[in-house]
Formats: C-alpha cells, sequence, structure tokens
C-alpha cells in the first residue's frame, strides 16, 4: 500500500509540473484533469469521501468543463488543429 501511496504522490508531482510547463492549454487542461482524479483517490485513501466526490465532480468535472468552454470562445482548441494540420 505504501508504494501505491508513493506513486499516487509522484503522480500528483507530475501533473502539477507538467501543467506549468506545458506550451499548448489544451494539454494543460487534460493534465489538470489528471491532477485532480489522481487527488480524489488520495482524499479516498485518507478516509474522506465527501472531498473525495467534491474533488472529482468540481475539480475534473465542472471546472475543467469551464477551461474547455473558455478555450473554445478564444479559438485556441482550433488553433491548435490547425497548427498540427500543417505539420
Amino acid at each position: 500500500m505504501t508504494i501505491f501511496r508513493i506513486l499516487l504522490l509522484t503522480g500528483l508531482l507530475v501533473c502539477a509540473i507538467a501543467t506549468a510547463c506545458t506550451k499548448k492549454p489544451m494539454q494543460a487542461v487534460i493534465i489538470y484533469m489528471a491532477y485532480s482524479v489522481i487527488l480524489s483517490v488520495v482524499w479516498i485513501l485518507l478516509a474522506s469521501p465527501d472531498l473525495a466526490i467534491t474533488e472529482a465532480a468540481v475539480g475534473a468535472g465542472v471546472t475543467s468543463i469551464l477551461f474547455f468552454l473558455t478555450l473554445r470562445q478564444l479559438n485556441l482548441i482550433d488553433r491548435d488543429q490547425k497548427k498540427k494540420q500543417e505539420e
């Protein structure tokens, strides 16, 4: 069980650094969603199911949807796809 906790904490650290260092907004949102899911599992292991449900619903769900809608409004999603097609 200790190895699993270390893997989760390492995953949190990697996701946090990757979210801050990535240059594409779409990738940053996807990595942020992974961070929220991992944090939900950590809350379950800490015997806080109410916080785990809240983190999963708000962190991975509502906030990510709002980020996606914001990127769509700013046309950043379409710009990333056009760059990929040009390459």
